[in-house]
């Protein structure tokens, strides 16, 4: 595992949330979770793999 994930990013996906928690803000509705980390990160740092779950929000 080296780097960052390579061309996710959490906010443009549609499974990526903002939580009311303070100490979990960040979570994700495709892997329910949440967490301190942004949640490709997270599944980075457990499976050494890119997230699998990512999907492009879709633009109006």
């Amino acid at each position: 595992m080296k780097g960052k994930p390579e061309g996710i990013d959490c906010f443009r996906c549609k499974h990526f949330y903002v939580t009311w928690d303070k100490s979990f803000p960040r979570g994700c509705k495709a892997m329910g979770f949440k967490g301190e980390k942004m949640p490709c990160w997270v599944v980075l740092e457990a499976s050494g793999e890119q997230c699998l779950r990512f999907e492009e929000k879709k633009r109006e």
